[in-house]
């Protein structure tokens, strides 16, 4: 009986710090994208830099499809509706309030999906867009990827601006480990 109870409170505590991190994650790229929204001039955002590259308003359409279908059907069990291709045409897809909005709801209802999801849930294997992933597969994939995206937009923006960014603005980065 004790090694149960020790090894479900150990269950509970991985499942905590898990879920924990990846939601801290998903803030922090949140964060530095409302930062970046603060210094976007709404005439660039449905710009691109060249044919082969996609505007900042298509990266965030695309964030939304993604979280949507890896962390909203995937992982909690909504219906799969993403379009993706849709996500990538040349042309302005909606005004750029509505665009950073439905990201911003998408990605709320993304972190709620992973602070509600289970340990069953979490090891439990689906298709997703294809890949046989668990839903901590789903869950690192929505992570990396809008952190991978918030990157494009943060370099897109600085080499628009040529400015920082000030994601880390009264934070000492120089502080060893200890």
């Amino acid at each position: 009986m004790g090694t149960e109870l020790s090894s479900k409170k150990e269950q509970a505590d991985w499942l905590d710090a898990f879920k924990t991190s990846c939601v801290f994650r998903l803030s922090e790229s949140r964060r530095m994208l409302e930062i970046c929204r603060e210094q976007l001039e709404e005439e660039y955002f449905w710009a691109r830099p060249n044919p082969s590259s996609n505007s900042i308003g298509n990266l965030l359409l695309h964030l939304s499809g993604n979280l949507r279908q890896y962390l909203l059907s995937g992982l909690a069990g909504a219906p799969d509706t993403r379009d993706r291709d849709r996500e990538f045409l040349p042309e302005p897809q909606g005004n750029p309030g509505e665009v950073w909005e439905l990201f911003l709801s998408t990605l709320d209802q993304g972190i709620l999906a992973i602070k509600e999801a289970d340990a069953d849930s979490l090891l439990s294997t689906r298709t997703v867009q294809g890949f046989e992933l668990t839903g901590m597969g789903m869950v690192v994939h929505a992570v990396e990827h809008l952190s991978y995206h918030t990157g494009q937009i943060a370099f897109a923006l600085k080499l628009r601006n040529d400015q920082d960014l000030g994601f880390y603005d009264g934070i000492d980065l120089n502080i060893h480990n200890e």
